[in-house]
């Protein structure tokens, strides 16, 4: 299947989803301190959205039952929102998605509860940076490898491990569009990228191991090891220049 190059049309669509998905997560990011309890959360992404005439890209998603993935210290990704109750120290990430006018937004922050320690900050603020590195080399004509290899450097230099059994992705009409877009790899290699692309860029890094399991819920993807892990991703258009960060606030 080819990769899907969006219209001016689309892709001014698109920025609209990736609004409402920035806004979206900066309420949350307020809202997130110790004792909040993580379905509180969810009621509140539900509400933001219905002022905002979009609807969840999460829930019902191959059977999703939320609106939000709510995952905490070692939990990776799609983390189910619950009774559970954040604590002082912990750290969380809000993986968010809304669909506008039938295109998709996407992207996903990791966020400290209180005081966290240095280790955890660092980590944060590692996987952030390697999400802005990612972009810096996504442009017309590099190729996916240079991104994936770009991300993958920066990680490993800081001392942590990039997540190999998850990757960012294409998305526009889907959430999950091709290409499926590694945390790892070779410059130089795979798919040339070209103006008009939409990806959904995601580093997910752990301060151990890489490797991953899923829960007894059937969501919940967890660091094997139990070591401290942060996602952070964008939604992004490929331009003539610099890409374009979506998932902003307007």
């Amino acid at each position: 299947m080819g990769v899907e190059i969006k219209s001016n049309r689309e892709i001014s669509i698109m920025r609209k989803a990736g609004e409402i998905v920035a806004i979206v997560l900066d309420v949350l990011k307020k809202r997130i301190k110790p004792g909040i309890i993580t379905e509180e959360l969810d009621t509140i992404s539900i509400e933001e959205l219905s002022k905002r005439d979009a609807i969840s890209s999460f829930k019902g998603y191959r059977g999703y039952p939320a609106c939000i993935c709510v995952s905490i210290n070692d939990e990776l990704v799609h983390g189910l929102p619950s009774k559970r109750v954040l604590k002082e120290g912990d750290i969380v990430t809000i993986d968010f998605g809304a669909i506008y006018n039938g295109f998709h937004g996407d992207a996903a922050r990791t966020v400290a509860v209180g005081r966290i320690t240095e280790t955890a900050q660092k980590l944060i603020d590692t996987t952030e940076n390697a999400l802005k590195v990612g972009i810096e080399s996504a442009r017309n004509g590099a190729r996916l490898g240079d991104v994936s290899s770009a991300i993958q450097c920066f990680v490993e230099s800081q001392g942590f491990s990039v997540v190999r059994e998850y990757a960012g992705h294409g998305i526009g009409r889907q959430m999950h569009e091709d290409p499926q877009i590694p945390n790892y790899g070779m410059p130089g290699q795979g798919l040339v990228l070209k103006q008009g692309m939409t990806l959904a860029l995601e580093p997910m890094v752990t301060a151990g191991d890489w490797h991953t399991k899923v829960g007894s819920d059937g969501w919940t993807v967890s660091t094997v090891d139990g070591s401290l892990c942060a996602h952070f991703e964008d939604t992004i258009v490929i331009t003539g220049g610099e890409a374009e960060v979506l998932t902003t606030l307007g």
